[in-house]
């Protein structure tokens, strides 16, 4: 394991193998080193937490910076874990077009322009799970409760479907059978055969293409390298028995509030039992939850109307109470991997690539906890054009403490 961390410093988005030349960095002697050093880093996980409709922000953001801020109401029922988080105002990507800036909260790209970059527009925790690999069962998990997880792209511009609550249980705990284990081995083995071909026939077709065609073509192998990849990350944990658990299977559809937290602690135990280092949720609104007649799309078009700003308060409020159970969870579990606890080592961001339901993409709310950051502060970034900085800046922070060793990640312009 400590092998392929290591090689893949050097073959960085690579999903074929390249034979690199004798380097003194490659000795015997310094693959010791960085092997040793790969065993000291801490292990680190990620949770995004989001919803499809931004917040109020007059019930998001503090009014004061710094450390000494007073908790407004959305952010009340983290007032146990003071130390614990940090708030960050006028952080965004700089786009417009509301809902449809959704999809961008984790990689700052519009999807349709997704092609002008190196990377496309992978999100942060598919460039995570890359880096994780076929450590853990799941490379990530995408989730989503009474809502579409519209967050996870992958490097190629595939949106990464989302599971719900019972296929989130099932998958992290009920081991399939043996003839279900039968057919998707020899899926694998299928599957496999069929990328051979494809890419041995592909090194000829290639030289006979022009110049533009031979980039699009090359998109088109990537696509094919990452799916060769991910098959061979999943073979080895096919005949590997999955952790077992005494909570019983959730019962989905018992409304917002019944479901998030169900979700919530299924999050926890993905983390505990370490079946996935990656984990992203988008979580709805159901009418008649909490007492609120409507939808959450109408109540984010609210006009300052005060049955509106209500149910927002509510909402919100509650997701936010749901990030604090989390942080509760993992407080409570020791790490057996780095020591300290859970929350030591993992980051949980809260926040939505719309900042408010009435389609402002401008000061997103964000809200950054745990994994070994200096926290406890509202940190009030400069509001003017041109002196802004990119939320794109945060998820590189992210990556970077994560254990990449990149510069660069979507549209930042360096690290906060």
């Amino acid at each position: 394991m400590n092998t392929q961390l290591h090689r893949r410093q050097f073959l960085k988005g690579a999903g074929v193998a390249i034979a690199l030349p004798l380097l003194d960095s490659l000795s015997p002697l310094a693959l010791a080193s960085n092997q040793e050093q790969d065993r000291k880093k801490p292990v680190k996980r990620i949770v995004v937490l989001s919803n499809n409709y931004g917040v109020y922000q007059k019930a998001f953001f503090p009014n004061e910076g710094g450390k000494n801020f007073a908790l407004p109401p959305t952010l009340m029922s983290l007032k146990n874990h003071r130390k614990d988080f940090t708030v960050y105002s006028n952080l965004d990507h700089g786009l417009s077009g509301g809902h449809a800036c959704v999809p961008t909260l984790l990689n700052g790209i519009m999807p349709y322009l997704a092609s002008n970059y190196p990377e496309g527009n992978i999100s942060l925790d598919q460039k995570a799970a890359e880096f994780v690999g076929a450590q853990t069962r799941f490379p990530s998990l995408t989730l989503q409760v009474n809502d579409a997880n519209l967050m996870s792209f992958t490097r190629t511009g595939v949106q990464v479907p989302a599971i719900d609550l019972r296929q989130t249980y099932r998958s992290l705990f009920l081991d399939e059978d043996a003839l279900k284990k039968k057919k998707v081995r020899s899926q694998f083995n299928r599957h496999t055969s069929i990328l051979d071909v494809v890419l041995k026939d592909a090194q000829s077709m290639r030289k006979k293409l022009g110049k533009r065609d031979q980039a699009k073509f090359e998109e088109y192998l990537n696509s094919v390298r990452t799916l060769e990849k991910k098959i061979l990350q999943q073979k080895p944990w096919l005949d590997q028995p999955k952790p077992k658990t005494d909570k019983s299977e959730p019962r989905p559809g018992l409304g917002t509030e019944k479901d998030l937290k169900a979700m919530i602690e299924l999050i926890a135990l993905a983390i505990q039992t370490d079946s996935t280092r990656c984990i992203t949720l988008t979580s709805g609104f159901r009418g008649g939850d909490f007492g609120l007649s409507g939808g959450y799309h109408g109540f984010s078009h609210h006009g300052e109307r005060e049955k509106e700003v209500t149910a927002l308060k509510k909402i919100e409020g509650y997701q936010v109470s749901q990030m604090a159970y989390l942080m509760d969870l993992l407080k409570a579990q020791e790490d057996p991997i780095n020591g300290g606890n859970l929350l030591d080592h993992t980051m949980i961001l809260y926040g939505c690539g719309m900042a408010t339901g009435t389609h402002s993409t401008r000061n997103l709310p964000l809200l950054l906890a745990g994994g070994g950051f200096q926290h406890g502060e509202h940190k009030v970034y400069p509001e003017l054009k041109g002196k802004r900085l990119p939320a794109c800046n945060l998820l590189l922070s992210m990556l970077q403490k994560f254990g990449l060793e990149i510069d660069r990640f979507g549209t930042s312009t360096g690290t906060l």
